[in-house]
């Protein structure tokens, strides 16, 4: 076994095998850029050595370096996590060149398979189901036009060396061919260095279903089951599960024994994953193979209950699998929810800062039997950089069935607190009581099906309003009462409070009275406008201000909800719902009531930078005359190129910007006359 492993990555998955290394008494190596000299991987190894600027291309993805690290800390295997390196045939050849181990497949199989085009063929030959389409390397968009054509719209362009989303577009038309020809082109040299595309029927309304697969250098393969990810946005997954809501036995059998065949086809070694998609019918086809551990890899171990990481790491130190097919069961259900640091509620666009705040929930297995574990390379003041992956953690549950698993989520999502950048929690909140979700009816276009005009929060009924009024008004009542208590105030006449409020969320006005009873609880009287009871609700918590999740019972039901404080109420955060909340005493209200609403910026005759990024290019000149709905600037941040359109028909008046350029959300791009 090794004494010392190099890990070739960063953030959350580095952490991840820095784990699984100690627990078997291995040191690690840390490699980190200038970005990441304050990183938690970083802190987290026991040594740490940097490579190089910022950009992942003169750092991370430099094989040489990372080498020559190895040599001088006397690291004996590399283990590439996943992006980066992880599927670079040269790098592992250069890697057994100095003698040392690469933990991951063997050369052939990251060639074979890392290409799509190839892996595609490979597939055939062992008898693996594929879509239709073109394998081969298309040079031009005219060349795309005819294939596509042929094969019948929709297709899919996918980059020979993508993953993770990079360099796909769907093309409905010729007209969306020859733009995402182009971006998908573009994002392929950018993320891998290789812009070479291929084109395949796009299968519409399909489920992604992945069979995870572990193979030793002595010719055992198994697989490890299924794990479905059709929650996806911009071909990018947002949730998986394992198992799949939608295989039965026999389709799963089917699944796996032909992911072993394609292991074995190319003598497969470590983990790898072999994705497929699966149509209405269960016909399901090759999609491609991954021959790295996935960032999904949680909910398989999970519900397996095998380390992943030391599978890996015991392969490539030669070792015989000590598991058999048969040893492989499926026990509950797990959930992942992928924390980016993006804003749903501006179409997802990239929100990179410091986070001032960063409280996950606690992990662990609860009474009920029910386990939360959060896989994170983050800490409360560290910064999300413009340069990576925007990913913050990987939230995980798992429960006895998909119901407790999806519960737990929802609970765990409730309580994970961020500050100074906005994530995605909401959404991810949303959808975890969304019916489709609930009911188990997924697709790959579940999100653009469910959200075409994007995310605006999720259904609020009268019931969740109630809620935040009656939290918003205790949370009130406490912070008074503690105010009470404060000592050094002046003397003079006793300070009483009102148990009267009136609660202001959106443009309603609600007006409560509290009374407390017997035990800490809170009782909650919802009157109407002549003080008449319409509904009480008894609200009992040990909440103290400043704390920021708020956990408690309304009524008996369990409620977690995250307070942020603001002049006279709270922003308040609970199942997929963001609120502001004003809390008033009565003449607090009829002031207010008064007050005019402030102005915003007319901002019409400008291009806003929708997220923090670099300029890639300006497609237009002062005064140029554009339409609404033309394609006028493009933005690159977290690694995806991003499309700036106007929204109307102007002429350029100013360009406030050019390539190159690193801009700050909100900052002006151009203006029009």
């Amino acid at each position: 076994m090794f004494k010392k492993i190099l890990i070739a990555n960063r953030g959350e998955i580095a952490c991840r095998i820095i784990r699984s290394a100690r627990n078997m008494g291995i040191a690690t190596v840390a490699v980190y850029s200038e970005a990441d000299a304050r990183a938690l991987h970083v802190r987290e190894a026991d040594e740490a050595v940097p490579i190089g600027p910022a950009p992942a291309s003169d750092s991370y993805l430099v094989g040489d370096r990372i080498i020559e690290v190895c040599k001088a800390t006397g690291a004996e295997a590399v283990h590439p996590g996943y992006g980066f390196l992880s599927e670079n045939a040269a790098f592992a050849r250069a890697l057994d060149k100095e003698g040392i181990a690469f933990i991951g497949p063997n050369i052939k199989a990251i060639e074979a398979m890392g290409d799509k085009i190839t892996s595609k063929r490979f597939a055939d030959e062992a008898g693996v189901n594929t879509v239709p389409g073109h394998a081969d390397v298309i040079e031009t968009v005219d060349e795309a036009g005819r294939i596509a054509g042929d094969i019948g719209y929709p297709v899919m362009i996918k980059a020979s060396a993508g993953g993770g989303g990079k360099g796909m577009r769907i093309a409905y038309s010729a007209d969306e061919l020859k733009e995402g020809f182009e971006r998908a082109r573009s994002e392929a040299k950018s993320s891998f260095g290789d812009e070479r595309v291929f084109i395949e029927k796009f299968i519409e309304r399909p489920r992604h279903i992945e069979i995870q697969v572990l193979a030793d250098k002595h010719g055992n393969v198994i697989h490890l089951n299924e794990r479905e990810c059709s929650i996806q946005r911009r071909n990018q997954k947002v949730i998986e599960e394992a198992p799949s809501p939608f295989l039965d036995e026999e389709t799963r059998a089917k699944m796996g024994a032909q992911a072993i065949a394609l292991a074995k086809a190319v003598d497969y070694e470590s983990a790898g994953t072999v994705e497929f998609i699966v149509d209405q019918d269960r016909n399901f086809y090759f999609l491609e193979m991954n021959t790295r551990l996935q960032v999904e890899h949680p909910v398989t171990e999970l519900i397996t209950g095998v380390d992943l990481v030391e599978q890996m790491i015991r392969v490539a130190a030669g070792e015989t699998l000590a598991l058999k097919q048969s040893d492989i069961g499926i026990d509950g259900w797990a959930i992942e929810s992928r924390i980016y640091a993006e804003d749903p509620f501006r179409n997802f666009l990239p929100s990179t800062g410091r986070l001032s705040r960063y409280l996950p929930p606690a992990e662990g297995t609860d009474e009920t039997g029910n386990t939360v574990r959060n896989d994170t390379g983050v800490f409360e003041g560290g910064e999300i950089s413009v340069y990576y992956d925007p990913m913050i953690a990987k939230l995980c549950t798992h429960g006895p069935d998909r119901a407790h698993a999806t519960e737990r989520m929802a609970r765990a999502l409730d309580a994970f607190y961020i500050d100074g950048i906005q994530p995605n929690i909401a959404f991810l909140g949303a959808l975890m009581r969304h019916p489709r979700w609930i009911s188990g009816d997924l697709t790959t276009g579940f999100i653009a099906e469910e959200y075409p005009d994007g995310f605006a929060g999720a259904p609020v009924d009268e019931a969740l309003v109630r809620q935040f009024v009656s939290v918003a008004a205790v949370a009130d009542h406490v912070a008074n009462e503690r105010k009470r208590l404060i000592t050094g105030q002046m003397g003079g006449r006793t300070v009483t409070f009102s148990r009267e409020r009136v609660v202001r969320i959106g443009d309603e006005w609600h007006r409560v009275l509290l009374e407390e009873e017997e035990g800490g609880i809170v009782r909650v009287r919802h009157d109407d406008a002549e003080g008449n009871e319409i509904t009480a609700q008894a609200v009992d918590a040990a909440w103290r201000p400043g704390e920021p999740v708020w956990q408690g019972t309304v009524d008996g039901v369990a409620v977690t909800m995250q307070l942020r404080h603001v002049l006279n109420g709270y922003k308040l955060y609970h199942a997929g719902v963001e609120r502001l909340v004003h809390v008033y005493t009565p003449r607090e209200a009829a002031l207010a009531a008064l007050m005019p609403e402030r102005a915003g910026v007319d901002t019409s005759k400008m291009l806003l930078c929708p997220m923090p990024g670099l300029v890639v290019s300006i497609d237009v000149e002062v005064g140029q005359e554009v339409k609404a709905g033309e394609a006028v600037c493009i933005v690159e941040a977290m690694k995806m190129e991003n499309v700036l359109r106007v929204e109307r028909d102007g002429i350029v008046k100013a360009l406030n910007a050019k390539p190159g350029d690193s801009l700050a959300v909100d900052e002006v791009i151009m203006e029009f006359e």
